[in-house]
Order: structure tokens, then sequence, then C-alpha cells
């Protein structure tokens, strides 16, 4: 993984492979042209004031995402300026916002692949603009080659390396802020591209029983304390959703529980994932081109996996506990088929209407385990349905919650570190759509809508009086178009920030 490094060296005299720099829209108000944006100053100076005219006459305008190379003024050590669009200028007095910086970086650390080391001379106003900056580079130098080919030719095969050293200039390598700023960015990104590269595996290499045992190698590194039920123990608990699922493949369920602790923890904080290893829609077969990227269905758990080590690293101030429930959905003569009625680990009885609506199943169990703890509140994350996806396009997960206040919470959060949310509501009269004259609910109900009947679903198998959000993050999971700013094509490891950020602001007593 790149490394990041902080430092106050003059730009000239760094060696480095290339400098970069943010340029941005000017505001109209002001010069309505290309502005460079501050941490550039000594490279304009080196252009003797005119690095913004160069560059418009390159074709660069500022915009976000953009990236212009030219090469460094006589002098400096680095041979390439690399201008990154930031977008619009902000304000007067305004500083850039974390997430403007935090898609630059990641433009430009995708645009250095090959490099081994660059110098970022981005703005860095105050520490937390050094942890966005840090984040983007890390984020966006991800590269998952775990199954390309290894050897001498494999290098222009299979594309460059991640950029190996990033430097951030204007960084005080000696201030605690910056220092916490960067460790935290590094962190958090490192364990979110582990939940990337865990959903980029393909599910002949991750079925339940192989990603139980990451989760097991990890909490071991980290101090977590971890339980997996097999199923043996599942079949003794009774946990009749999980069991359903996996009731088809020959790779057993499994349902792990990761417990991070803090002596001075006063709340608590349960995240449960859907882990579905491969969804094949079991007897109700999905159509043909719905299969292919289904090895992301365990996108939830692969969250909520990374969360909770990322909190462990961080010593958060919050006990929280993750649910991975896993299961490979699979048709065969064992499968659950549509009419079984399945009893859950709460007791009740579901009628399986549709063997694909298989997630609310696990999470069902998984969220009852949970709610038996008594947490302060509950989180699941899960790839669910595709009418979010409908409504929210790919980019942007739903936030449902039996809670207003934690609803509004938990999506300001997410916006806070740049994981596009909408809250969604939990509307009653879609309830009566699930009703079963054999079992006590169905796992299915009025098509439209689609989303927030699995809300309402899921709402029913969470302990009474405990807070609940529910993030469906089918659209935004899995980016099967091209990369952008610092998210890269395949897994992007969506819902780790929110959730991490979500265990911070617990900690702190500043939720909501």
């Amino acid at each position: 993984m790149t490394a990041l490094t902080l430092s106050t060296a003059a730009v000239p005299g760094l060696r480095a492979d290339a400098i970069v720099i943010g340029v941005a829209k000017g505001a109209a108000s002001r010069s309505g042209g290309l502005v460079v944006a501050p941490g550039a100053e000594a490279v304009d100076k080196a252009y003797d004031g005119r690095l913004a005219g160069v560059l418009e006459t390159l074709g660069a305008s500022g915009t976000e995402g953009e990236v212009t190379k030219l090469p460094a003024p006589a002098g400096f050590k680095a041979p390439v300026v690399v201008a990154v669009g930031l977008g619009a200028e902000p304000e007067k007095d305004a500083g850039f916002d974390a997430e403007a910086l935090r898609r630059a970086a990641g433009v430009a650390a995708r645009a250095l692949a090959g490099a081994k080391k660059a110098a970022f001379a981005l703005p860095l106003a105050e520490a937390a603009d050094a942890g966005a900056v840090g984040e983007g580079v890390l984020l966006g130098a991800y590269l998952f080659d775990a199954y390309k080919e290894s050897g001498k030719d494999a290098k222009a095969k299979n594309g460059k390396a991640p950029l190996a050293e990033a430097t951030l200039l204007g960084g005080k390598p000696r201030d605690k802020a910056f220092k916490a700023a960067v460790e935290r960015a590094t962190a958090v990104a490192q364990e979110l591209n582990r939940a990337r590269d865990l959903i980029n595996t393909p599910p002949n290499d991750l079925d339940p029983e192989a990603f139980a045992a990451v989760a097991q190698a990890a909490a071991k590194e980290h101090g977590i304390k971890v339980q997996v039920l097999d199923e043996k123990a599942l079949t003794k608990g009774g946990y009749g959703g999980i069991l359903g699922v996996g009731a088809g493949s020959a790779a057993g369920p499994r349902l792990v529980k990761l417990s991070y602790t803090s002596s001075k923890a006063k709340k608590s904080l349960a995240f449960v994932g859907k882990g579905i290893t491969y969804d094949s829609g079991g007897i109700s077969l999905k159509p043909a081109g719905h299969n292919e990227t289904m090895k992301c269905d365990m996108a939830g758990a692969a969250a909520v996996f990374a969360a909770v080590v990322a909190a462990a690293r961080l010593g958060l101030e919050v006990n929280v506990t993750g649910w991975l429930a896993l299961a490979e959905n699979m048709p065969s003569g064992s499968a659950t088929r549509p009419g079984d009625v399945l009893r859950m680990y709460s007791g009740k009885t579901v009628e399986v209407l549709n063997t694909d609506a298989e997630g609310r199943l696990v999470l069902a169990d998984a969220l009852w385990a949970a709610s038996q703890e008594k947490p302060d509140a509950i989180i699941d994350v899960a790839t669910l349905t595709g009418a979010m996806m409908l409504a929210l396009g790919s980019r942007t997960y739903g936030i449902m919650a039996n809670d207003d206040a934690f609803r509004a919470a938990v999506h300001e959060a997410a916006e806070e570190v740049g994981e596009p949310a909408w809250p969604m509501p939990l509307p009653e009269h879609l309830r009566k759509g699930m009703d079963s004259a054999t079992a006590d609910i169905a796992n299915m109900g009025e098509r439209m809508g689609g989303g927030l009947v699995a809300g309402l679903f899921l709402r029913e198998f969470v302990g009474e009086g405990i807070t609940w959000a529910h993030l469906d993050i089918a659209g935004p999971a899995f980016n099967e178009g091209g990369p952008f700013g610092y998210t890269p094509k395949g897994g992007t490891g969506t819902a780790v920030r929110t959730l991490v950020r979500v265990a911070e602001l617990t900690a702190a007593g500043d939720l909501g």
C-alpha cells in the first residue's frame, strides 16, 4: 500500500517523480478564470506567476477530476507537475471542502500509477485537510491484482503498480493533530481497501468458511474477540434464516461475531452485515446478465468487518460488535424452495415467496442476535434491493431507521465522510403486503417500493426499544463503470467510512 509522509520541505529541492498541485474554476465574482489553489505558491512563482495561464493554454479548466501534466520549472528536482481539478473555487475566506480534496488526491494518485514517489502540494489549511488528502491518495492508489499473471511480462500486461510513496507538503510532521489525521486516514483506508479486496475476490475462493477465516486472522492481529458459528452451532441455536439461505450450497453458512471493547466506553454499537458470498438467486434463479457481479453480495459484511477492525486500530472509546451473516445462495436439491417456511432465530416464522430475497433472511437472524446484547444502536449494511438502485442510482445508498433523529445523524455522518446517502421512509401501509396466511410474515411484499418493504421486514427483527438504521448499499457497493475520484472499478468499500464516523461520534458523545 502507498506510504504516507508529512513534510515541510521546499518544493523545488524535493526529489520526487511528480509534484501534484490543485487548480480550480475561479469564482465569477473575482477572476472567473483558472485559479491555482493554495499549496502551489512555489510552483507558481517558478513560472513567474503565470502558471494559471500556462495551464489554460494546455486546456485546463479546473473541473473536478481533470488532470493536466506539464514539465516542472527549471531548478526543480521533480521532472513533472500534475495539476488536478478541484472544481469550483470556494467563497472568500472559505477553504476547499474535504471531499473535493479527497477526490482530487485520488485522481492524482491514479494518474501517477507506476511512480515511486509524488509530492502533493494541495491545500492543507488544517489537520483535517491532511487527513482528507491522505485518505484520497490511499483510496485512489488502490489496485486489485491478486489474480493477475505474475512475472516479467505481467507489468506491461496488467498495468502499472500503485504509487509507492506520497509526501503531503505543508503538513507538519511534528504537529500532533496532523500526525493523528494521517494515522487515522491510514487506518481507515487500509481497512476499507481490505473490504474492497474481499468484495473483488472470486466466490470460488471466498465462501463463508474462507471469509470467517479472514475475520479470525484479523481479529487475532488487532485484539478483537471473535466467535464463529458453523452449521452445527447454527442448527443448535435455531438460526433458520441463515441455514435456509445456505441450504442449497456445498459451502456451509457461518455467523461471525467480532467484538471490540474499550475500557473507557460508555456506549455500545452493533453493526450487522449481509454476507452472501455468491448469490445465484437460489431456486428463484437470477436471469442471464444478473449473475456476473454477484460476488459483491457480501459487501455489507465486508464493510462491517472493516469498520470493526478500524475502530480497534483507532482505539475508539466505544464498544463495537460486528455480526457477519455469511451464506452462499445456490440452487440444488437441498435448497430452500418458494413456499417453504423458515423458523427464524427470533422464533418468528417466514414464508419464503422468493429465494432471491435472501439477504433479509440472514440479516433477520443476525439482527435478532445483535438485539439480545441490547446495544445503544444497531446499524445493518446490505446490498439488499435492486429497487434502491432504481430509486437512488449507482452512487447513493438509502438510509432507513426506526428513529428519525438517528436516521438524520447517520445521514449527516455519511455526507461528512463523502459517502452519498439519502434518508428513506418506512411507510406503514407497505407492511400489510407481507402478511402471510401460512406464517408470521412473508419475505416479499408489494413490488413498488421494494427497497422500503425490505426495510420494514428487517424492522420486525430488531429488539424492542433498540435504535436501528438500515443502509441499503446495493447501488454504490460495486462500481461496474470506470474509476472516478478515489473510487476504483469493482468493489468500493462503501459504508466503511460512515460506520467508522458513527463510532467516532458515539465515542465522543456527539452523535445526533
